[in-house]
């Protein structure tokens, strides 16, 4: 719904509203510890925690490790330990996970990745490839559909997939093999699911499938955790004159996991580098001179990954009445930001987009703001769909790692980060004094 219709909108004029801004950009801006953000993405992105993902209890470690920089901060908890528990069912690959071709060894997450529903296999298997004169001639459509493959390796480009879904018996033959091996030219990208198929499926960069390979030897473990105990974690600053209100600042902390024993999912941009800057704010505002009228709510999300699961948990169970949020922002992969950033419902709640434009001067500014409308792609979107008013921001280039293994710290340039930090603290200032 846009902001026009919602009460506690900016009622100030257009004048008012700019000589405020002034007056607050003229304010020196609070240094940012870069060195302190480092260290944060580091531990988030470490090994230790798994990839932040469902294996090794990688998510809850980092969840730990978030509830203690809360307790640090001082934030005051709903729940004794600043975690909102919650079930979710995921499919994981955290014990063996090879693919032997010939006398090549294909690595996880270099090479290849399981399609996120991939079934277990343990075992060698001859390979059959699929022939795409299939779909023109009859007799090569009809010699194909009389194989035997619940006990092959069917291989195939991914390009074909399209026309597959056109030639539905062609589909259904396919999905019958053991093992489908799918050759791909496109970036390795990886996500998670809640189901599991009976099949192995898995996605190989078609430069490192040797040409004609006649058997493959697999050893691939899914497990698929029902019921997997995960947690949201709270914390809050309390407001000064109106505490029963709130300002929410959310990101989501968990990531994809791990690709066997040794290969995982680092999750620098995504969204190591969110989680860090809601720490950054949280340190902020907990301090006694920056606390402002509102409370201030910061809430890391798992179950992001496994589609928006811990957001919508929390919608559902919130922690405060949602009626008393006065706005939210989200913050997702913003380790980037040379071509600037983007506001998701920036179309939609036209006012405090604006205040969030004037506000971006070259004291604090991030370059260039991009409104989009509505969108369904983080953790802001299940409180829009309830009426809250949220932002989602996120960087611009830099980096094209995403959901895959090449997401680590260091190469991660953090351009507009401590830019970023100022903007949304002068933003919640303003709100608070506005709305």
């Amino acid at each position: 719904m846009h902001s026009a219709n919602r009460p506690g909108i900016i009622h100030c004029s257009t004048a008012v509203l700019g000589a405020l801004v002034t007056l607050l950009a003229a304010q020196p801006a609070p240094a940012q510890d870069m060195a302190r953000v480092r260290r944060t993405i580091s531990v988030l992105t470490s090994p230790k925690l798994h990839g932040r993902g469902y294996t090794h209890h990688g998510d809850q470690r980092a969840a730990a490790y978030i509830a203690k920089r809360f307790h640090q901060l001082g934030l005051q908890a709903w729940q004794p330990d600043y975690r909102q528990p919650f079930p979710l069912t995921v499919n994981t690959f955290s014990e063996g996970l090879k693919v032997f071709v010939g006398r090549q060894t294909l690595q996880p997450g270099i090479d290849f990745i399981p399609h996120p529903t991939s079934g277990s296999f343990q075992g060698k298997l001859a390979v059959v490839y699929f022939d795409t004169l299939a779909f023109t001639q009859p007799a090569i459509r009809n010699q194909f559909l009389q194989q035997d493959l619940r006990q092959k390796a069917l291989v195939y480009e991914q390009q074909i997939e399209a026309r597959l879904q056109q030639m539905p018996e062609l589909k259904a033959k396919l999905a019958e093999a053991r093992a489908s091996i799918v050759l791909t030219t496109a970036k390795l990208t990886a996500s998670v699911a809640d189901t599991q198929a009976p099949h192995v499926r898995l996605l190989v960069r078609a430069q490192a499938w040797p040409a004609q390979a006649q058997h493959v030897r697999l050893d691939v473990t899914a497990h698929l955790q029902q019921a997997y105990q995960t947690q949201n974690v709270l914390g809050y600053v309390p407001g000064t004159a109106v505490p029963d209100s709130f300002l929410v600042v959310t990101a989501h902390y968990d990531h994809l996991g791990e690709l066997g024993r040794r290969t995982y999912f680092p999750g620098a941009n995504d969204n190591a580098s969110g989680t860090t800057m809601l720490l950054e704010l949280a340190e902020h505002f907990a301090q006694p001179a920056n606390r402002l009228r509102y409370s201030v709510a910061f809430i890391a999300f798992s179950g992001e990954e496994a589609g928006l699961l811990g957001s919508q948990f929390f919608v559902a169970n919130p922690a405060m009445p949602l009626a008393s949020i006065r706005f939210l922002l989200n913050l997702d992969l913003v380790g980037t930001g040379e071509e600037g950033i983007t506001v998701v419902n920036g179309k939609v709640h036209s006012q405090e987009y604006q205040l969030l434009q004037q506000l971006n001067t070259s004291d604090v500014g991030v370059g260039a703001i991009a409104a989009r409308g509505r969108a369904a792609n983080s953790d802001h979107y299940p409180f829009s769909e309830q009426g809250v008013p949220a932002f989602f921001w996120y960087t611009r280039g830099g980096t094209a790692a995403y959901h895959d293994v090449h997401d680590k710290p260091k190469p991660l340039p953090l351009t507009a980060f401590p830019r970023l930090v100022n903007l949304a603290r002068q933003f919640l200032q303003r709100l608070s004094r506005t709305i």
